[in-house]
C-alpha cells in the first residue's frame, strides 16, 4: 500500500495550484514532475514561487552536519514549511523529530507518519488534548512533548486528558520566558510552581525545560547567552529537585534560526545531569534560508567557518503595465509575496528571449494586494512590458503559507518535485 507521502505524488494538477500549466491539468502531481518541464517555457504561468533543488538540499544538509558536530539535537521547527516531504527528508539526516507550534500541525504531521513532534506551545484545548491523548493510546512508540507555563493551564490539561481517558502521561517541558517577552516562566520559581503543579497530576510527565530566545526584547549575543544560560540553570535546579525522576532523559530546548550559534556554546557548558541530556535545537528558517532578515542574522555570519545557507526561494513576476515614466508593475502582490519582515528584493530580469540581467539599480517601492509597484532610478532600466522579474524575499514563514504547490527546480530550470504545504 503506497505511504501518505506517495499519494501526494498522486493529487490531481488543477486550478488550486496558482503557477502551474494550465494544460497539465488532470496529470497527477508524479506526472507532472516526471515531464521535468523547464518552469519558464514549460507553461508556468505567472506569479510562480519555485524553490531551489540545490539550496534546500545543502542547507538540510548543512544544519544536520552544525547539530551532529556540536552534540545537538536537531527537532525542526515544521510550521516554517509544513512541508512533509521536508520532515521526512530532515528526518532521514537524523532529526529527532518535527517541531510544531499548534495542534493542527501536529494533525499533518502525524497523518504523514512522523513519530516524534515537540509541540512549541502551550496547549490548553480539550478537543486537541483529546486527539493527543487518542493518538499516544493508539501508537505505544509516539511521543509528543508540550509546554507548560502555568499553573492554570496544567489544571486545564489534566482535567482534559482525565475526561480523555488518557493510557499514558504526556510529556511536557516548563517553558521559560522573559519579562516584556512572549509566553513562559518569568522566573525560576514561578517554573518551580508549574513543575509541582505538573507532578500532582498524574496525567502529565515533566521531562525538562524549553523556550524561545529569538522573542527577547533587544536581543543580542549577550541577553541571548544570558538566557540560554538561565534555562540550563533551571534544568540543573530541577535535576537537584528530583523533578525528572519519572523520565529517562532530561530535554533542554531552545533555538531558531537566528541564534543557534550561541545555543551551541551555551548548552555544550551544561553541567553533568542525572541523566542523559537532549540538547535540542529547533531551528527552521534554515531549510529554504531568505533574501531578508535570516540572510542578515544567521549565526553563520557571525561563524563562517561553521558553513552558509543559500536563498532556495524566487517569486517571478511578470511586467503587465508601463503606466507612467519611472513605474513597472508586477502582476505580484501581497496574497503571493512575503511581505511582513520587509519588501522584496529585484534578483534579476529575465526577456523575452531568456536572456538574464541583474536587478541591481531596480526596487520594489510598495505592494497592493496583486501588484508591486517597481522603480528605477532610470526609466530605462525599468523592465518592459512581458518580462520576467525574480524577487527575493524575507521571512520563509510567511512565504511557504502562500504557496500550496512549489515547483522544486534544478540548476538548469526543470520542475523536479513539487513541494505540497498544510497550512
Amino acid at each position: 500500500m503506497a505511504g501518505p507521502l506517495d499519494q501526494l505524488a498522486q493529487e490531481i494538477v488543477d486550478s488550486r495550484f496558482k503557477g502551474l500549466p494550465p494544460d497539465a491539468a488532470g496529470l497527477t502531481v508524479g506526472e507532472l514532475a516526471a515531464q521535468r518541464r523547464d518552469f519558464r517555457t514549460g507553461g508556468f504561468t505567472t506569479p510562480l514561487l519555485t524553490a531551489s533543488a540545490d539550496a534546500l538540499e545543502h542547507n538540510l544538509r548543512t544544519l544536520a552536519a552544525f547539530a551532529d558536530r556540536h552534540g545537538l539535537v536537531l527537532a525542526p521547527h515544521g510550521k516554517t514549511s509544513m512541508a512533509p516531504a521536508l520532515f521526512h527528508r530532515q528526518l532521514a539526516l537524523g532529526a529527532w523529530g518535527i517541531t510544531l507550534a499548534v495542534p493542527h500541525q501536529a494533525r499533518v504531521a502525524r497523518e504523514f507518519g512522523v513519530g516524534r513532534i515537540f509541540l512549541a506551545n502551550e496547549v490548553v484545548d480539550a478537543a486537541a488534548l483529546r486527539w493527543l491523548a487518542g493518538e499516544l493510546a493508539a501508537d505505544p512508540a509516539f511521543r509528543c512533548v508540550v509546554y507548560v507555563d502555568s499553573t492554570a493551564g496544567v489544571a486545564l490539561m489534566d482535567a482534559a486528558l482525565r475526561a480523555a481517558g488518557a493510557v499514558r502521561p504526556l510529556e511536557v517541558v516548563v517553558e521559560l520566558g522573559t519579562p516584556g517577552g512572549r509566553s513562559g516562566v518569568r522566573d525560576a520559581d514561578a517554573a518551580a510552581a508549574v513543575a509541582d503543579a505538573v507532578a500532582r497530576t498524574g496525567t502529565l510527565r515533566l521531562v525538562g525545560v524549553a523556550g524561545y530566545e529569538g522573542e527577547l526584547p533587544g536581543a543580542d549575543a549577550a541577553s541571548v547567552r544570558a538566557w540560554l544560560d538561565q534555562l540550563g540553570a533551571l534544568a540543573a535546579r530541577f535535576d537537584a529537585e528530583g523533578r525528572f525522576d519519572e523520565s529517562a532523559e532530561i530535554v533542554v530546548s531552545a533555538g531558531g534560526s537566528a541564534w543557534f550559534d550561541v545555543l551551541a556554546e551555551s548548552f555544550a557548558a551544561l553541567p553533568p545531569l542525572s541523566r542523559p541530556v537532549l540538547r535540542m535545537l529547533r531551528a527552521g528558517a534554515y531549510v529554504s534560508h531568505d533574501h531578508g532578515r535570516y540572510r542578515e542574522v544567521t549565526p553563520f555570519v557571525r561563524v563562517p567557518d561553521e558553513g552558509a545557507l543559500r536563498p532556495a526561494f524566487l517569486l517571478w513576476a511578470q511586467v503587465v503595465s508601463r503606466p507612467e515614466p519611472g513605474l513597472a508593475l508586477l502582476n505580484a502582490g501581497k496574497r503571493d509575496i512575503a511581505h511582513d519582515l520587509g519588501l522584496p528584493e529585484v534578483v534579476e530580469v529575465r526577456a523575452a528571449d531568456g536572456a538574464a540581467r541583474p536587478g541591481a539599480g531596480l526596487t520594489v517601492a510598495r505592494l497592493a494586494d496583486q501588484h508591486a509597484f517597481l522603480r528605477g532610478a532610470d526609466d530605462a532600466e525599468l523592465p518592459a512590458v512581458g518580462e520576467w522579474v525574480a524577487l527575493g524575499m524575507s521571512h520563509p514563514c510567511t512565504i511557504f503559507d502562500k504557496w500550496p504547490m512549489i515547483p522544486v527546480v534544478d540548476a538548469e530550470g526543470a520542475v523536479v518535485e513539487l513541494l505540497r504545504t498544510f497550512f
